[in-house]
């Protein structure tokens, strides 16, 4: 199993065009596991301006991505990717550790 973190291209594609929007322009985007959510825990994304020095850090297509210690190990081989449907459109992320996951999707148990 990969353990890290992947973004589709339409993903990598798609934040860097919202960064673009962003003033300052952030350093990259920061993907995280907080607890929380029907099911225990969610995902997070935010632009971040700084990284901590413990991050780990992926690079896509020049995208920079941080992921913190703790996030790390819930988001091993984890594929982001961002969806344009009819039912609207956004991040979905496909998580291997995922045991269970409530109906809105956004929140999951391992």
């Amino acid at each position: 199993m990969a353990m890290g973190l992947q973004l589709t291209p339409k993903a990598v594609a798609k934040v860097k065009e919202i960064l673009t929007q962003q003033t300052p322009t952030p350093l990259g985007l920061r993907v995280a596991v907080v607890g929380g959510g029907c099911s225990g825990f969610s995902y997070q994304m935010n632009f971040e301006n700084q990284t901590n020095g413990v991050d780990k850090t992926y690079e896509f297509e020049g995208l920079k991505v941080f992921v913190d210690q703790a996030s790390l190990m819930y988001l091993g081989g984890t594929k982001i990717d961002f969806i344009e449907s009819l039912e609207g459109s956004g991040f979905k992320f496909e998580n291997p550790n995922v045991k269970t996951t409530c109906g809105c999707g956004s929140s999951f148990s391992v």
